[in-house]
């Protein structure tokens, strides 16, 4: 198939019809040499992250997940990943719900990249969440959701009352994951040339918690778990990229972080 008829499939960021020029410009993005030593995680995790649509499965056949009551119920805003519409983190908002958190989408439908539009209005729309409930909100980000996330935090300290982000890559090398290349074709822009300004390692000023997991295929476990001082903790989980959003054992740590003063 020819790389025009690919490229113009892809949901890009302003409109749905991109001309032969800026199809050119974004897929020798695409194709760029890597320019560090970065690299992911093994091709083996990798093609285990295919075995996501199984994993409701596994939850159907197994122990269903006890939900305990919210010590303190929060308002938290579910941040999506890259390429990821917000019903990837609908169960995962069941069961917040279900233990008395008020869980709120990010407000936007597909996350097609840190452009600075998107990130204008994912920031208007914690400011709409904090207004309508006059108390700061807990931001929940899944891969690149989690690096929106800490820079929205960062811009607003004082309407974000703590970060939890899970398999987010902020530390080290912005190509130390497997979906870089992905990310520059749709997106529009080179991964460590953002639209925004900022230092993606910098830590927030509140409490900013990192969940990794060694079994993910998609960003690199250093990156994901980062170095002291660009976070405040690290939570080691077993999952997958996808399981961040589709196991008991991330909603569990969720919940776990939540109820923390």
């Amino acid at each position: 198939m020819h790389y025009y008829t690919v490229m113009a499939a892809l949901p890009f960021k302003d409109t749905a019809l991109i001309d032969r020029e800026e199809l050119a410009r974004r897929w020798a993005l695409a194709a760029e040499p890597c320019p560090d030593d970065a690299r992911g995680p093994r091709w083996q995790l990798l093609l285990r992250e295919l075995l996501w649509p199984l994993e409701p499965v596994r939850r159907a056949l197994g122990k269903p997940l006890e939900v305990a009551a919210a010590a303190h119920p929060r308002t938290v805003m579910l941040l999506p990943g890259f390429g990821a519409h917000p019903i990837r983190m609908r169960w995962m908002a069941r069961h917040l719900e279900r233990a008395g958190h008020t869980a709120k989408k990010w407000g936007l439908g597909y996350n097609l990249g840190a452009t600075e539009s998107r990130f204008r209005q994912v920031e208007q729309r914690l400011v709409d969440l904090y207004r309508r409930t006059g108390e700061p909100i807990h931001l929940v980000g899944w891969s690149l959701g989690g690096v929106m996330a800490r820079e929205i935090a960062k811009q607003h300290p004082d309407k974000v009352a703590k970060v939890i982000t899970m398999g987010s890559p902020f530390s080290g090398s912005p190509r130390a994951n497997n979906g870089w290349r992905a990310y520059q074709a749709i997106a529009g822009h080179r991964v460590d040339e953002p639209e925004i300004d900022t230092v993606l390692h910098e830590k927030p000023p509140m409490e900013t918690v990192a969940f990794w997991s060694p079994k993910d295929g998609v960003v690199h476990p250093r990156a994901a778990c980062g170095r002291a001082g660009e976070r405040d903790r690290a939570v080691a989980l077993r999952c997958s990229h996808m399981g961040f959003v589709l196991t008991h054992e991330a909603v569990e740590a969720v919940l776990d972080e939540l109820d923390r003063d």
